[in-house]
């Protein structure tokens, strides 16, 4: 199973817009998906059409009392399984303030749920901030996507990314690597968007000779353009591709599948697919 961890410190860049997209992408094309929703705003859950309750259980029962995953998950589509959140889950980084190993719970818990290897893809969709959630989806997933937005600020931000992947590599998984930087939100019409997409684009390839976990890192091919069918589709319960099919957010959400299985299958990188910005 690969498991891939969605993070970015800054909000509203479509980090949670991607893991749901991206997963119920990879579901369509036969792939077994797990979504586990680690951010305390439960934007992911709800854009599922899942609505817990005060008494339903969710990953916050999963770091805090060692629920089994199995109890928690909820299967959406016959190849697609949520984990859910819940608001509860904002308390979980004070109550595991003085649990020793704190930053290995979501790990050691992966490795006891029978049902994974029923798997092939596990999404983490995580908070917008570097703290201990975050810090356990890094500890125990593969790769990591960072979804940017094509703005100068947005490299600011990178370096500081790059530094906490960096950092949990040496000390908790040596496993981890970045793979990819989705542009999201993208104008393909605007003269910043071309400069930050070409800025990034400079950046690693100058860090391919480099021994860091980005060495192998490349920004998908596929720009997500800004639609709005991708905004209304979390207020009706549904993926891009259930919600407005025809779209060009569901096109471009294609697109960044058949890269990521690409990405996945060959070891020359992801698959060279025309942008979805043209």
């Amino acid at each position: 199973m690969r498991k891939i961890a969605i993070i970015n410190q800054k909000g509203g860049v479509g980090k949670t817009t991607t893991a749901v997209n991206l997963s119920a992408g990879l579901a369509d094309t036969g792939q077994r998906v797990c979504l586990v929703d680690l951010d305390p705003q439960a934007h992911a859950t709800l854009h599922v059409g899942l609505n817990p309750g005060p008494d339903d259980k969710s990953i916050y029962d999963v770091l805090t009392a060692n629920v089994p995953l199995a109890e928690v998950r909820r299967q959406i589509t016959p190849n697609l399984s949520v984990v859910g959140s819940h608001i509860n889950l904002a308390a979980a980084e004070v109550e595991l303030a003085g649990v020793v190993g704190r930053e290995l719970i979501l790990r050691d818990l992966l490795q006891q749920d029978e049902p994974e290897a029923s798997f092939d893809y596990m999404l983490i969709d995580c908070p917008p901030s570097l703290g201990i959630l975050t810090i356990n989806a890094l500890a125990c997933v593969d790769e990591v996507f960072i979804p940017l937005q094509p703005h100068f600020l947005a490299l600011h931000g990178l370096s500081k990314l790059l530094e906490t992947i960096d950092l949990v590599s040496r000390r908790l998984n040596p496993r981890l690597r970045l793979s990819g930087v989705v542009l999201c939100m993208f104008d393909a019409g605007t003269r910043l968007a071309a400069e930050v997409a070409r800025d990034i684009d400079d950046f690693f390839s100058r860090s391919r000779r480099q021994a860091t976990p980005w060495a192998q890192a490349q920004p998908f091919h596929t720009r997500i353009r800004r639609n709005i069918r991708l905004a209304e589709a979390p207020s009706f319960g549904q993926s891009i591709f259930n919600y407005a099919p025809d779209s060009n957010g569901a096109e471009d959400y294609r697109r960044l599948t058949g890269e990521v299985l690409g990405l996945f299958n060959s070891a020359a990188g992801p698959t060279p697919v025309a942008t979805g910005a043209a």
